[in-house]
């Protein structure tokens, strides 16, 4: 007897789905809209906070100043502000785990020095270190990477062991060296910090603050008191963070980034719809490609007008170099928090340290990482912050640096409690304190007031995390 092919039920999901318990319920607009709003009112703001203070301070600042608004004010405002909210984007990582690392401004101040040094010497850094630094730095470098493969963080490993290396061979001044050197010594300073806090046990407020303190002694010790290592004679290192793409390059950046951006939300919207999994409503997903798509498209073109004050004589034009220096990062370090198994683990222990260990997680391994990371990334913050300037002084890396940072990450939404915070927190929080510091600025105010009115804004970021955690638990 033949049996009759049975014929799917196209209003049903899989078998497969079904029996796995996977969400399939679909969600119009209005519901979806309805759930945002729920989020809210159970105190998960996220970045709105910020970007609503963002927007405040904007109107605020462009109704005070005729030049806030100026697209070679806007230019500079993303310059001025790019390295402490790279470094903010290193300490996201550490702050979801509930730890603090004060040292990542001075760490950013010793990279960049090293940097410095070696272009000014033009490689020999032995003869401006002194034997006992120079040989210092060898021994902590491969110390770091001993204890990065010891606890199986293989990419510190090799990225330590590329400062004795470079220091070593004595390699020729060049910038490209150079910008590895600086973000490898990163590396070295976040594997000692990490094992310290990691397998020692030592608070990481405790063993950060010390270090914040040594690592400024040793810059000193290297660019002198008083001292100052200029890089403007690099064009590539001053570039950095003075420099433009060409107006092409903008274009490319735009396509790449706003173009990419779209073409990855649609085609994983689309691709959940055909698998019958949850899916947000496609019209809400459409406005958010096509929001990205037209700010890209006239931030872009306004940038790539000349803003120069002197149009007649002199053309600047074009994207600043430090756009896609912060996109990249952005866009890397979101796709390893929120896509790979590493970033679920960060959550988790993050979430619940205890926990995550009996689930088979190694904290160890992930305690030290993120040190490594923030360290890494504060040394690329260094480097902007240097080119800016285009010197490295004995300051570099301290004063407000660190506090800004990570005022940033808080400000654009990154607990301090662990577990919560995304990448783009820091990128928000920065923008906001560039523009707090850029507009009153323009308006003549002087430093104190400067600071007072960050103090505020930091104050009610945190006084918004600790009310919206209480206000979730309260809601559980």
């Amino acid at each position: 007897m033949t049996e009759t092919p049975t014929k799917p039920d196209s209003g049903q999901p899989p078998a497969a789905i079904s029996d796995f318990g996977i969400d399939t319920t679909s969600r119009s607009t209005r519901e979806a809209i309805g759930d945002y709003f729920g989020r809210l009112k159970g105190g998960e703001l996220g970045a709105l906070p910020a970007l609503l203070g963002l927007l405040v301070l904007v109107l605020v600042f462009a109704g005070l100043s005729d030049i806030f608004l100026s697209l070679n004010n806007i230019a500079n405002l993303f310059a001025q502000g790019a390295g402490q909210t790279i470094i903010a984007m290193g300490i996201v990582p550490v702050l979801l785990l509930g730890e603090i690392d004060l040292s990542a401004g001075t760490a950013s101040g010793l990279a960049a020095s090293v940097m410095a040094l070696h272009f000014t010497n033009d490689g020999n850094l032995l003869g401006n270190f002194g034997s006992t630094v120079f040989y210092g730095f060898i021994v902590g470098s491969i110390v770091a990477a001993a204890l990065c493969v010891w606890l199986r963080v293989w990419i510190g490993a090799v990225l330590s062991l590329v400062v004795p290396v470079f220091m070593l061979l004595g390699f020729a001044a060049n910038p490209w060296i150079e910008i590895v050197l600086a973000i490898c010594v990163g590396v070295v300073i976040g594997a000692l910090t990490g094992t310290i806090v990691s397998k020692i046990g030592i608070p990481s407020f405790v063993v950060t603050l010390a270090l914040f303190i040594g690592w400024y002694g040793l810059l000193l010790q290297l660019v002198g008191e008083g001292g100052t290592i200029s890089i403007r004679q690099s064009e590539v290192l001053y570039e950095v963070a003075n420099g433009n793409l060409s107006i092409l390059g903008g274009w490319i950046l735009f396509v790449l980034a706003a173009g990419g951006y779209a073409a990855v939300v649609l085609t994983r919207h689309f691709g959940r719809l055909r698998r019958g999994l949850v899916a947000s409503p496609t019209t809400i997903v459409v406005l958010k490609a096509g929001a990205v798509l037209v700010l890209g498209a006239v931030a872009t073109y306004l940038l790539n007008t000349n803003r120069s004050p002197n149009p007649d004589v002199t053309t600047i034009a074009g994207v600043p170099y430090v756009v896609p220096i912060v996109l990249v990062l952005l866009v890397v370090g979101t796709f390893v928090l929120d896509r790979t198994r590493y970033g679920r683990h960060i959550y988790a222990v993050g979430g619940n340290k205890e926990a995550a260990r009996r689930a088979g997680i190694k904290v160890d391994k992930i305690r030290m990482s993120v040190f490594v990371i923030c360290s890494a990334v504060a040394a690329i913050g260094g480097i902007v912050y240097s080119s800016k300037v285009g010197a490295v002084d004995g300051n570099s890396g301290g004063g407000n640096t660190l506090l800004f940072a990570v005022g940033a990450a808080v400000i654009g939404g990154t607990s301090l409690f662990g577990g919560r915070g995304r990448l783009r927190d820091a990128v928000i929080g920065g923008l906001v304190l560039a523009t707090v510091q850029n507009g009153l600025g323009l308006l003549g105010f002087q430093a104190a007031t400067v600071n007072i009115i960050t103090c505020l804004v930091l104050l009610v970021a945190a006084a918004v995390d600790a009310l919206s955690r209480k206000r979730a638990a309260v809601a559980r």
